[in-house]
Order: C-alpha cells, then structure tokens, then sequence
C-alpha cells in the first residue's frame, strides 16, 4: 500500500565550513510540488500507476441498469473531480500573505511554453527564470496572485513548486562485492557507459582515467541561486561543461562541489572500462540565510534534474547507445512505499521510465534517514534503489532500509577521488549506488542484449540477503551475478537498522551504530508534565515516513592537488535526545549561547526538518536558527504562527530522536485511555501540515499538536 505525506522535497547540500550565527528572516527558499498530472514519456506511454492498495478514482460512473428494463432512467454520471492546477499553499491566503515563489509551470505542449512564458511576463512581480527550448515546462516566479492568474489559462497543466533535491554526501567494498574478481575475469564495463547526475566531475583526475567522454551543465540561477556552470549560464555543454573546480565550487579551502566526482569514482572503481557522462544539475547558495550555519552550500532544483534526464534520452537516442545506467545520489521526500501514484511524481517517473524503455537503468541512493522507505526518485519503482551497508555486511543505523529496496551495496567509510587529483572517505547510501551503477556497466558488457529487467534480476538473484526486521534485501555480489553461482548465507540482523522498534524511542540501537556519526547527543531542558489527555482521533491522513538521501556536513578541509582532506564529512542523521521539548524550550536551544544543542546539530535538525516538512521552510520560512527561533516564540500570537510554533517544535522533537512517527501521540498511556489509540505522532503531524496548507481548522491542530505530541513522555 502507498502511503504519502504532504511534505516537500525542498533539501540542500551543505558541505562547507560552519558559521554559527543567527540569521536573519531567510530569502525565499525552494517551494515543494503542486499536483501535476500523469505526463507521458517521449514514447507515448503513461507513467504506471501504484502497483497495489490504491483506491478507486473519485466520481467512478454509477452502474447501469441491468439489460430489458424498459424505458430506464437517464443515469447521471458523476464526472472525476478534476485536481487543482495550483499546488497547495501556492496562491494568496486569507491572511494576506503573497505566497506564492519559484514554480514549475508544465504545459500541455512544447508549444505553448513561448506564449505562456509572454503571458507570464505580463503579471505584476513575475520573472520567467527558465524557458528551455523543446520542452513542455518553463520555471517562473511570482505572487501568489500571479500564479493563481497563470494557473487559470487553459494552456497550463500544473503549476507545482520546483523542488530542491541535495546530494549525500574502496578498496574493501570492491572485495566485499566481488568486482575485484569479476574485473580480472574482464568484467570491466568496457564499451559500456553510465551517467552521473550530481555535483559535475573532476574530469582529470588520475583516478578516472580519462573516462569522462560527455558533459552538461543544467544550473538554476535566480532567488538567491548562482550557476555553477563555468561558464556562468543556466545551460551549457561540451568538455568541461561539468567541471567541478570552477571558481563558483570553491568556498574557502572547501569544494562544494566534490560529491560528484566521489561517486563517479566508486562507480569508475566497480566499471574501469565504462565510459561517463558527468552532468552537473546543481546551483550554489551563499550565507546562513540559506545554508542554514554555513556560509555556502549547493542544492538542485527538480527542473535542472529533468532537464538532465531529458539530455540523456537524447544522448542514448543519438550518440551514446552504450549508455546502460544512470546514477542519481540526491533526492528527497516523504514516501514508505512506491511513489508511481503521486501526482508531483509524474514527470521525474516518465524520464525514468523513458530511459528504462531505452535499456538504461536509473540507481538511486535510498537516503540515511534511518527508517523504512525511499524519497525521490529512490520511491520510484522503476529505479533501482540501494541502501548501505558496512563492510561486515552490517547495515549502519542511518541507512534508510525495508521493501522499497532493491539493493545494499557499500556505503560505510568510502575512500574515493575528489577533485584536484585527492581522495576523501565519505559514508552514505550516495556511496552505495554508484557501486551499482558501476555493476551494471559490468554485467552489461558480459550480457549483449540483455534488457534492465534481466540485468537487475541477475543483480538482486545473486546478493547475499541481509534479514532484519522481517525484511530481506540482497546486497549487491557482482561475481555472483556474472557467474550465476548460489548466493552467499543469510546476514540476519535483529534489532535491524532505523530508530530502533518503532516506538519513537530514538535511541538508535541498531547494528553498526557504532559506526555512524551523529550529532551532538542531548536531552535538553526537561519540559514541566502535563497531564493532558491525548488529541482527538485526527482525520485520515497518510502517515509520514522520512525517507531522503544523505547530506554530509563537513568541517574545513584543504585538500592539496595531490593530498587528501584533512577530516571526512559526518552523517546529517537524526539525534538521540531523551526528552521532548516543548516550543518553548525549543526557542531556548534557538537561542545563541543558552541552550544545550550545538548550533551545528540544530543546523542539521533544521535540514532534515525541511526535507520532511511541507510547511518549512518552503511556506513559513525556518531556514536558520534565527528564522526557527521566530517561528518558535512569533511577535504576533496569531492562529497561523501559533499552528507553525507547535508543528516546528514537532517535527524538531522527531529530528532530536524523541518523537517517533509510528509513536501513539499524547503522553505514554493516555491514548488508550481516550480512546484515540490510532493517533500517532505521524499522524498527528500529517493532519496538522494538511491543515496548514489549507488554512483549516488551525486551532484544532495546535492543540492536537501540543497535547499530543509536545509533551513530556517516551514517544
């Protein structure tokens, strides 16, 4: 069954020194998707639909009478309730806030984009910041007004907030898997070509070998965002369109633009003889305002990543028919089970349904969350989605894990090339993916003619099962693959990764939690009790399953053209607090020099938060400690900022590890007794999101929010 939350996708990837300070309110940031319907893929054919457990469309046409009934009535057929062209929390609100930002308007022909983008211009306070020629999408920004007037032409399909998706941040692995073997037996990818969508590549470096054969640059410019394209446009290509030493990846010592070619290096490791495509969809940001407590990060807008998989189809269609895989170590989201159903999903499952027709398959990193499930596009079913595992075949507590999985692969402590000639040892499921890209290439090389389906079956037919919680995922053997022989015994592993038995504990007892970095552990101010019964049973709602691929925070670093960092990046993963705070104490830990949190754990809170958030800091900007500490204790007592006060302090409490999704809401016992035991923190936050982005029945879920899930008590 597909359950999906009303969350966004707005991430970024914060790879450079800290800057603790507090901020300002924050620019705008990227807004999260409006619903889109299904595209079809440049062959024609629609996206699937969820495999399993979906409902019937509203308004399915009343049955007919049944045959030789004379004269029978006229039945009126209810016509499907159309869905809203204007993604939620887009438009003007009744309190008189503009709303509105930087959005994806899909048409309904590439024809269109042109007098669209002109009628566009026409609205007072609207910029067209991407029109791509060939394409059925354009990026505007604007009002909320302005949307609600662009969304009204008949012309205009969608209009959906353009994503940000971050990116995640050998020797062993290669032996763990098998590749060293499966290389000397001339398994090397050769003739073969995969794609790496990420940060651009080193194309230099010793360690690549020259493989690098094709680039191109797709980096979103304007609200605050800066190309990274050498040559300072939005779209470039040709050699050293990717480049990742341009002047606008370097900040300081730090190369904010390092993880592609990390992960073009696993994937060269597993595949020495494939060729790569290194497509650079990232942009940069300066300050704290939108880094949160560094000075500059980088993050990629989804209509950067379609345009890069649209180059793709082009590239596989015209010059590179060797292309077999497609690797994408970035993402975000909300989903514990296949996404194909999800409207905002649509256009980035037609690319990838695209590309799998064509005989290339899409990997993608499964996120380090620590729970079950997969964000974009690793929700997508037609992706191959792989989580990490150590090199004792021990999945670290921070990999995101379950049925959504196809595969583990390595991603603890990754030694490979960064840019400037050095290496860095890295963790993440963003490491474990490109060693399946790379096995792809391999087996491909091996098997001529073999579709994806057989390629990935061979794939996870031959990987040792890792057992934990009554799941079993194969992790990745490139040698069994080739040789076809048994796989290995069972890897069974009880407790199995995540926070712990679900019961929101956050303690984070998993195997391998020792090796995962996490942030600065502490319980914080206890909260006074309160012995408040439980909400009321919220309206069903999905229920929220983070589910976002790594983000690394990294400390300074100089990295010498032939040296190696100075320290590896550590895991942005959820805390281990004992405690829930309320938004109070909250504000507290906001506040410089008072709380117990280390502004770089709060600065990791707040990312995790805005993957997981619909509402911040996409609608109600919670950016930075100092935007956070405004939302938490707001200047005017309203029902909105008393709704975002406690739906901020929720979802931070969850960051601390203190409030499970799964947890039942209300102090420990209290549920039952009242007769709401269905209530979940998950469930309570979900309601109070929808709510939000509605504008009903505010009041309601604040109180839902701080009896239910702010309180003292075990989640």
């Amino acid at each position: 069954m597909r359950l999906r939350a009303l969350v966004a996708m707005a991430i970024m990837l914060t790879i450079t020194p800290a800057a603790p300070a507090l901020a300002a309110d924050s620019p705008p940031v990227p807004p999260p998707p409006a619903v889109a319907p299904p595209v079809t893929d440049t062959a024609g054919t629609a996206p699937a639909q969820a495999a399993t457990g979906t409902a019937p469309p509203e308004g399915t046409p009343a049955a007919q009478d049944p045959p030789g009934v004379q004269n029978p009535p006229a039945v009126q057929e209810t016509p499907p309730a159309e869905r809203p062209k204007l993604e939620a929390g887009l438009g003007g609100d009744e309190d008189g806030g503009e709303n509105g930002g930087r959005v994806i308007v899909e048409v309904t022909a590439p024809a269109e984009t042109a007098p669209v983008a002109g009628e566009a211009r026409t609205l007072p306070g609207t910029e067209v910041v991407l029109q791509p020629p060939d394409t059925s999408f354009l990026v505007v920004e604007g009002t909320g007004e302005a949307l609600e007037k662009l969304a009204a032409d008949p012309r205009v399909v969608s209009v959906r907030r353009d994503r940000a998706y971050s990116a995640a941040s050998l020797s062993s692995g290669l032996t763990l898997i098998g590749a060293d073997r499966a290389i000397a037996e001339g398994a090397t990818g050769e003739g073969r070509t995969i794609a790496v969508v990420d940060t651009g590549i080193d194309a230099g470096h010793p360690a690549l070998n020259g493989k690098v054969v094709d680039e191109a640059c797709f980096s979103a410019t304007g609200d605050g965002a800066k190309s990274l394209c050498p040559g300072g446009q939005d779209t470039q290509t040709g050699p050293g369109a990717a480049d990742a030493k341009t002047a606008a990846c370097v900040s300081g010592a730090a190369n904010l633009c390092d993880h592609g070619t990390h992960v073009a290096g696993i994937a060269h490791a597993v595949a020495p003889g494939a060729d790569i495509v290194a497509l650079q969809v990232f942009s940069r940001f300066d300050g704290v305002e939108e880094c949160v407590v560094e000075e500059a990060c980088v993050g990629a807008y989804e209509s950067t990543i379609l345009l890069a998989l649209d180059h793709l189809i082009k590239l596989k269609d015209t010059s590179r028919p060797g292309l077999v895989a497609v690797n994408l170590s970035l993402g975000g989201g909300f989903y514990d089970g296949a996404c194909d159903g999800a409207p905002e999903i649509g256009p980035l499952k037609q690319r990838i349904d695209a590309l799998r027709a064509r005989g290339v398959v899409t990997v993608a990193a499964a996120g380090n969350e620590g729970v079950a499930g997969g964000g974009a596009p690793a929700c997508v079913s037609s992706a191959v989605t792989v989580g990490a595992v150590g090199g004792d075949d021990r999945v670290p507590s921070w990999s995101n894990h379950g049925p959504t999985l196809d595969l583990f692969a390595p991603g603890l402590e990754i030694d490979s090339a960064v840019p400037g000639g050095g290496t860095a040892v890295y963790s993440g499921t963003s490491m474990a993916a490109p060693h399946v890209t790379g096995a792809l290439a391999a087996l491909a090389q091996k098997s001529a003619g073999a579709s994806p389906d057989a390629l990935v079956g061979r794939l996870t037919a031959a990987g040792r099962p890792i057992v934990y919680g009554g799941v079993t995922t194969p992790r990745l053997d490139v040698y069994g693959a080739l040789t076809g022989q048994a796989p290995g015994p069972p890897a069974t592993q009880e407790p199995g990764p995540g926070d712990g038995s679900g019961d929101g504990s956050g303690d984070g007892s998993a195997p391998g939690d020792q090796d995962a970095p996490v942030p600065d552990p502490s319980s914080g101010p206890a909260p006074d009790p309160q012995d408040t019964p439980a909400p009321a049973e919220p309206e069903p709602v999905p229920l929220p399953t983070v589910t976002v691929t790594v983000t690394v925070t990294a400390a300074p670093v100089t990295v010498p053209p032939t040296g190696s960092p100075a320290s590896a990046p550590a895991v942005c993963t959820r805390g281990k607090g004992g405690k829930r705070l309320t938004a109070e104490q909250w504000a507290v830990e906001m506040t410089r020099g008072r709380g117990v949190l280390s502004d770089g754990t709060l600065g990791c809170y707040l990312r995790l938060v805005s993957k997981a958030s619909a509402v911040f800091p996409e609608v109600t900007r919670a950016s930075t400690l100092g935007t956070a500490y405004r939302v938490l204790r707001p200047a005017k007592r309203t029902a909105r900022a008393a709704l975002d006060s406690e739906l901020l302090a929720a979802w931070l409490n969850w960051a601390h590890g203190t409030a499970g999704l799964t947890a039942k809401a209300g102090r420990t016992g209290s549920a039952e007794k009242t007769g709401s035991a269905k209530a979940t923190v998950g469930s309570v936050i979900a309601t109070a999101e929808k709510r939000r982005l509605t504008g009903a029945s505010l009041t309601s879920s604040t109180s839902m929010l701080r009896k239910g899930v702010n309180v003292r008590g075990t989640a």
